[in-house]
């Protein structure tokens, strides 16, 4: 056995399912044991997307993906998704080819110091230097990349060394205990949430990756607290629930920025300060917090929690709600912004202009979209629409990066999702901008029998950008941000997918239905009217948030 077959039988060990990525000189030896491995090795069109699968497979599952690269420029392109995965808590392993031990300490061909170029942007980043540790590296490097908070792990395999003899095995898996808060910070924060009279519940993705969404819940309706959800957090509770005020995070003011104004008290659950800075919501830091969380607080001038409950987040939910007593108390007023929210949201159902306004995409879209079926954002203009008008049912069925917010992950994130709930709608919903860097992926998904829809928000251009060109330097003022795109529908034709082009409001829900009942990916173009991007800035900028 050499070290690249027993690097293989670790994975394998770990439970790993797929390794994405793509073959080279220098992992020779790992993709040969792949092959005769139970793992199946998913070939992708560049390394960035097999690191986004790994991604959004980590982020859905728990379990890290795997992705896997040559040495130099492979391993440079994987440094995206590595990197959106660790800023957004989503466990992955990064596997790199590199060049002999015997050649890194002359200039050679494509050597680069993979491990020191990976460090900024993973929590661990090593090299296996003698084929006997690898057992050790290998446990390590997940336990670390799937313990809370998770995110990306490096490996680094020069090519003698994976072709070198060994005699070892994997190392058995620990389960780890819960960890519980203690009863003091129980009871302080009990305290401070049976006395306050407008308290606020924000709710982020930590709690979703702790399962919490029932306890949530539950905590939310005894208490009769209502609840924020932070883009990454959509679905924690369900958003026909009374108490839930959807999404906030959005740059520009929305209703739900009223209830941080006049709240007396937010409960912080799953919160991570990368989702949505609390600078937006406590620039000043006067409000005071209940940080419930699996970890202690970030240090940040406007996070200073007045109690922090660390542990198990459903565990001090529960016993938070076994001594905190709200009886008699008012209504909190953010209830009150619940109706405003929900009427916003309708005005567009059945507006016919076109091109089709984001709103009525959205709206459309939830409608044809099952309450356990998955959207797979891209990130641009319709990234700021989805996450104000796409609501969740559960957990994980909206997908949005919000930590390193990298275009480009829609395709290969969508792909991931299906390889992970092939029973389920998924749709993966990117701008024309975000389509072109990494459409080649489409094929992948054919090749791989992985039908899912992409929808364009056509819009000729970067969106988000002239959006925020306009209202920095006003309207008309944008610049360097349009591009002509090719005819996407012969595009996916060319490729053996079905293409579709919306050309009126009411063509959508129709097409969307025929797409989804395809069995192969399918590519919808449909043209969006961004003028609503600057129309929302300006009712935002009206809004009146007197109690």
């Amino acid at each position: 056995m050499n070290t690249a077959e027993l690097l293989v039988k670790c994975l394998e060990n770990e439970g790993v399912e797929y390794v994405f990525g793509l073959p080279g000189e220098e992992n020779l030896h790992v993709l040969e044991a792949i092959k005769n491995s139970s793992i199946k090795f998913i070939t992708t069109r560049h390394e960035q997307g097999a690191a986004f699968m790994a991604d959004v497979y980590g982020r859905l599952t728990g379990k890290a993906g795997v992705c896997l690269s040559t040495l130099g420029p492979g391993a440079t392109n994987l440094m995206t998704g590595v990197a959106d995965a660790n800023l957004d808590g989503a466990p992955l392993v990064a596997i790199t080819g590199q060049v002999g031990t015997d050649r890194m300490h002359i200039e050679s061909h494509q050597y680069l110091d993979l491990v020191a170029m990976f460090a900024p942007v993973t929590k661990w980043s090593k090299q296996i230097v003698r084929p006997s540790i690898t057992p050790e590296l290998v446990r390590k490097a997940f336990k670390i990349s799937q313990s809370e908070k998770p995110g990306s792990v490096h490996i680094d395999v020069p090519e003698n060394i994976a072709a070198m003899p060994v005699e070892g095995k994997p190392l058995r898996q620990e389960k780890a205990d819960k960890t519980y808060a203690s009863f003091a910070s129980i009871r302080a924060a009990a305290a401070a949430i049976s006395q306050a009279i407008n308290p606020i519940i924000l709710v982020g993705n930590g709690a979703i990756r702790a399962q919490a969404s029932d306890a949530v819940t539950q905590f939310a309706t005894q208490m009769n607290i209502p609840a924020a959800n932070t883009f990454m957090g959509k679905g924690i509770i369900p958003y026909t629930h009374p108490l839930a005020l959807l999404a906030v995070g959005l740059q520009q003011r929305d209703f739900i920025n009223c209830g941080f104004d006049n709240t007396d008290l937010v409960i912080a659950i799953g919160y991570d300060l990368i989702e949505f800075s609390p600078k937006k919501w406590n620039s000043n830091g006067q409000i005071p917090i209940v940080h419930v969380g699996a970890n202690p607080a970030e240090t940040d001038s406007s996070y200073i929690p007045t109690v922090e409950v660390v542990g198990d987040i459903s565990d001090s939910l529960d016993e938070i709600l076994k001594v905190a007593d709200r009886t008699g108390k008012a209504n909190p007023y953010a209830i009150s912004l619940r109706a405003n929210i929900r009427a916003d949201n309708e005005i567009y159902a059945k507006d016919d202009g076109f091109p089709i306004k984001p709103q009525k995409v959205i709206y459309d879209l939830r409608q044809i979209m099952g309450p356990e079926d998955i959207v797979i954002s891209d990130v641009g203009a319709h990234k700021m629409w989805i996450a104000r008008h796409y609501h969740c049912h559960s957990p994980n069925t909206c997908i949005i990066s919000n930590g390193f917010a990298a275009m480009g992950i829609a395709i290969p994130g969508a792909l991931a999702a299906k390889l992970v709930h092939p029973n389920r709608k998924v749709i993966a919903v990117t701008g024309d901008g975000g389509f072109m860097m990494n459409c080649q992926e489409l094929e992948t998904a054919l090749r791989v029998g992985t039908p899912f829809v992409t929808l364009i928000f056509n819009d000729g251009g970067y969106g988000l950008i002239e959006w925020k060109q306009e209202n920095h330097f006003g309207k008309g003022k944008s610049s360097f941000v349009h591009f002509g795109n090719p005819d996407f529908v012969k595009f996916a034709e060319s490729m053996g997918l079905k293409g579709y082009r919306v050309e009126s409001a009411t063509d959508l829900v129709p097409i969307l239905k025929e797409a989804l009942a395809q069995d192969v990916p399918t590519v919808i173009d449909c043209p969006v009217d961004y003028r609503e991007n600057v129309r929302f800035t300006q009712k935002a900028g009206e809004l009146n948030c007197a109690v």
